[in-house]
Formats: structure tokens, C-alpha cells, sequence
């Protein structure tokens, strides 16, 4: 049974040659440039099996070699949601769970990627073979490598096929993703601060310390300790690599167990009691527009995608100005004003993002003071909330409460602001964005001119008329606190006025364009 399988993969790989004659030369040329680089790779390690510092070889090929195996991982999960040889299709044939595991496991070692992992693997056995017991090591930390690299696949993609099936859950690993990516930008950009042409070497010594005790890259260190004289070591690292594979098998026959007899997921319908936030608030038209707006924000992945983003954006600006040495006082002044920025900026486009439902808003002949009052409320209220809890906290970590007054008035004109241009430009320009229903990370066809013309707008303006309160701050820095009460009462003046002329404005575009807006919706 396991060589029919064997077989059955072998076959479904030939099929891959009786596609269009493009995609065959596409295919082609993958395998070549694949096979190339291992090949490439394996010379090099070749080459270094002379080379007197095995320490240094042993720290670039665990880093390398704990890339790879989080690559097996991770693609995957990302890429595998459509696999050919996923345990399900075998359900009706009755074979037992254990044999099944142990045939597609191996078949699962009949392919490209496995192939020129193969390859580079030969490469550190020619690169460590320094005397038969280190020979003997290299080879069972090859093998081994091996084998938890296919085993992580199998058990990446079934997991991958198994829990991301529905869109739901693709829409939540993708904002996972995207919030690690975010996250793990300020450690990149700490690395490629690092001078590496004088202290590379320490950082790389250091990075490899701390994988060479993961399952990651355990096994890649084996051979490397062996070599330079730490047996004791290289054993416990064979040991954790040996125990890591014996639980990816064991986690791998769990895994085909539980899919034999475990339907596909499919999307479940949710079933509501009552009118939700439209019970809640009052009968009013800003009422209902307010309830309308909660609803998106909490059911629609548009919106709290977005959302999720919004705390991880400090991150990006606080981080890289902390490694570029500004003073840490002032940078605890930056998250709440951005926060409130960017959180006010997410109306801009609000009106498009109702796409063909706006024609409820026109056709009820509905105020458009009070439309756009009942957008901006809820996004009003949570900026109130992040104003109020966070300037306490960013006074503290400056160091000097006085300067309280000067952010709650710099992050209320800016929150202002941003609410007042958004509610004028979202009814006079919007522009097309991702329909009900779809994905947020689904870019629609629009005209992006006119796009990043509302975008930038918006946020330029709002930061110009949070420039008085800004420079009011920075005086007050300078040592006369009685600035920072000048920058309460001009950004909290300028962010209410123009929040109130912006939703005047707004409300009259609304009212005059209700037709030219329904039309840009329907088109879009």
C-alpha cells in the first residue's frame, strides 16, 4: 500500500508536464533554478569541509538551517489549503489510520521541494565529515533533518487544509499574519541597524546560541558541536532533534486519525435574536445610522481588520526612532495623537464602504447632519476612550504630568480634525473599496490617483490644524508649563470646530449628492 501511494504521487507529479506549454516552461524552469541553487549550495558546503572554523560554520548553518524549517511550516499553511494528498480522499478505502500515516508520509518525501532539500542536506554531510564519529552524527542529523522537514509539511498542509477551509478562518490567519509581520518589522530593522562588518559576527554567535536549543535548529548544530569538541552537547541536541521527530510522527497519525472521520469544515450560519445595536439605541435617524455603523464594525472583517492594525502602528514609528536614539520621553508622547489620527482617518471613505446599501440612507430622505453624525459617533466615542485612558500613561512614561493637558489637546484636534475632513471628503469623494461580503485584503479596481488623493488629503489636513496645538507643546517643553494649558484649549477649540464645520459641510454634500453618490455606488 505504501508503493501505491508512492506511485500515486509520482503519477500526480508527471501530470504537472500535461499542462498549456507555458505553464510546463514555467514548471521547467522552477525545478531547474531549484535543483541549481541546491546544487550551488552543496558545492559551498563542500568547499568548507577544510575550513578551520567550525564554529562559525556551525552558527551560519543553524540560522540557515532553522530558516528552512520554519519555511516548511509556514508555506505550507499558507499554500496547501488545496492538497492532492490529503488524508480525507483516502477515507473510503478502509485502510488502517497507521499504515495510511506511514504511505503518505513517504510519499510525502517524493517531490520538489524534498529534492533539493535532499541535496543541500548531502552538502552538510560532506561538510562535517571530519572523522567517523562526526561523519556518523552529520548523517543521523541529515536523516533526521529530513524527516522533520516532511513531517512539518504534512502536518502544516493538513492543518492548513483542515481548519482554513472556510473564508472566515483565511480572513483570520491573514490578519494574524499581518500583525506578526508588523510586529517582527522593528526587529528586522533593528538587524539591518546592526554593523555587521564589526560586530556581525558576535550577533550571529548570538542568534545561533538560542536556535541551536529549538526544535528549529537542534538538529543543524549536531555535527558542528561534534566537530569542535562538545560531544556531551551535540548529544542532548541529538536528543531534542531525535524527540521532536518521534512527536511530529505521533502528532501526524493523530492528525490523519482525526480526518478520516472528521467532515470538512464548512461555513456556519449564525442565527441573531432581536434587532441587535438598533434595540439598544433610540428611534432616531442618528440613532439608526449609529446602530447601523456598530454593526458593520463588529460583524464586517473590513472593519475590524483594520481595526486590528491600529494599536501595532505606534510600534512602527516608536521603534525605529528609539533605534535611531531619540530621547524615550519623547517618544511616549507619539501613540495616543497617533493612534487618534488614525483611528479618525478611517472615515474617510466610510459612504463607499456601505457599497449599493447606501440607496437606504438616500431614498429615506434622511438628513445628511444626521447621516454623518451617526457614522462618526461610534468612532467618536472610542477615540474619547483611548484619549482618556492613554494620556495619563504617556505623561507618566515622559516623566512629567504637567504635559497631560498638551496631549489631551494635540490628540483631541487631531481626532477632530480627521473626523470633520473625513465626514466632507467620504460624501464628496469616495472612491470604490472592498464590496460587503469579500475579503479585506481583496484590492478592488479603482482609480488610485483619486484614491491617494482623499487618503493623503485627509490626513495632511488634519495634521495642519493640529499644528498650533503642536508647537504650543513644544514650548511648554521648553520649561514654561503654562504652554501646554495654551495647547489644551487651542486643540481641543480647533479639532471641536472642525469637527463641526466638517459634518455641517459633509451633511449638505450628502444631502445634494444622495443621487451622484448611489450612482458612483452601483457602478463601482
Amino acid at each position: 500500500m505504501v508503493a501505491q501511494l508512492v506511485l500515486l504521487k509520482l503519477q500526480l507529479l508527471a501530470n504537472m508536464f500535461r499542462r498549456s506549454a507555458w505553464q510546463v516552461v514555467g514548471i521547467t524552469l522552477g525545478i531547474v533554478y531549484g535543483v541549481g541553487v541546491s546544487l550551488l549550495i552543496t558545492v559551498i558546503l563542500a568547499g568548507l569541509r577544510f575550513a578551520p572554523d567550525t564554529g562559525l560554520i556551525r552558527d551560519v548553518l543553524v540560522v540557515a538551517g532553522s530558516v528552512v524549517v520554519a519555511g516548511f511550516i509556514v508555506v505550507p499553511l499558507i499554500l496547501g489549503v488545496d492538497d492532492s494528498m490529503d488524508p480525507r480522499r483516502f477515507a473510503l478505502l478502509g485502510m488502517p489510520d497507521r499504515t495510511l500515516a506511514t504511505g503518505l508520509a513517504v510519499a510525502a518525501m517524493v517531490g520538489i521541494p524534498t529534492v533539493v532539500l535532499g541535496i543541500g542536506l548531502v552538502g552538510t554531510v560532506i561538510t562535517w565529515s571530519r572523522g567517523f564519529w562526526v561523519t556518523l552524527l552529520a548523517l543521523l542529523a541529515a536523516a533526521i533533518a529530513f524527516g522533520t522537514c516532511v513531517l512539518l509539511a504534512r502536518v502544516s498542509t493538513s492543518i492548513g487544509a483542515f481548519a482554513l477551509s472556510t473564508r472566515r478562518s483565511r480572513e483570520a490567519l491573514g490578519v494574524i499574519g499581518i500583525v506578526l509581520a508588523v510586529l517582527s518589522a522593528p526587529a528586522l530593522l533593528s538587524l539591518l541597524t546592526v554593523d555587521w562588518a564589526r560586530s556581525g559576527l558576535r550577533v550571529l554567535e548570538q542568534l545561533a546560541a538560542v536556535l541551536a536549543w529549538t526544535p528549529l535548529g537542534a538538529v543543524w548544530a549536531i555535527p558542528g558541536d561534534a566537530a569542535s569538541g562538545q560531544v556531551w552537547t551535540a548529544l542532548l541536541k541529538l536528543l531534542l532533534a531525535a524527540a521532536t521527530v518521534v512527536a511530529l510522527w505521533f502528532a501526524w497519525q493523530w492528525i490523519v486519525a482525526r480526518m478520516l472521520v472528521t467532515p470538512g469544515r464548512e461555513a456556519s450560519a449564525r442565527s441573531y435574536r432581536g434587532l441587535g445595536w438598533f434595540d439598544v439605541l433610540l428611534g432616531t435617524p442618528t440613532s439608526a445610522v449609529t446602530a447601523r455603523t456598530l454593526t458593520y464594525i463588529f460583524r464586517d472583517a473590513r472593519y475590524w481588520a483594520s481595526y486590528l492594525i491600529l494599536p501595532i502602528a505606534p510600534v512602527l514609528v516608536v521603534v525605529p526612532l528609539g533605534i535611531a536614539g531619540v530621547d524615550p520621553s519623547l517618544l511616549a508622547l507619539i501613540p495616543v495623537p497617533m493612534v487618534a489620527l488614525f483611528l479618525a482617518w478611517t472615515v474617510h471613505n466610510d459612504v463607499a464602504m456601505d457599497s449599493t446599501a447606501v440607496w437606504m440612507h438616500v431614498v429615506s430622505g434622511i438628513r445628511g447632519t444626521a447621516d454623518r453624525v451617526g457614522r462618526l459617533l461610534p468612532v467618536f466615542i472610542v477615540g474619547v476612550v483611548v484619549i482618556a485612558v492613554g494620556s495619563p500613561i504617556s505623561a507618566m512614561f515622559f516623566g512629567d504630568m504637567a504635559v497631560l493637558p498638551a496631549i489631551v489637546g494635540v490628540s483631541g484636534c487631531l481626532l477632530g480634525s480627521a473626523l470633520g475632513i473625513g465626514s466632507i471628503v467620504s460624501a464628496r469623494f469616495p472612491y470604490p473599496a472592498v464590496k460587503p461580503g469579500d475579503s479585506p485584503f481583496q484590492a478592488p479596481q479603482s482609480s488610485s490617483s483619486i484614491a491617494a488623493f482623499v487618503q493623503s488629503i485627509t490626513m495632511v489636513v488634519s495634521i495642519v490644524f493640529a499644528l498650533p496645538a503642536v508647537w504650543f507643546t513644544w514650548r511648554g517643553m521648553s520649561g514654561i508649563d503654562r504652554w501646554y494649558d495654551s495647547a489644551l484649549w487651542s486643540g481641543l477649540g480647533i479639532g471641536i470646530a472642525v469637527l463641526v464645520g466638517g459634518v455641517l459641510i459633509g451633511g449638505a454634500v450628502f444631502t445634494r449628492r444622495g443621487p451622484e453618490i448611489l450612482a458612483a455606488a452601483q457602478r463601482a
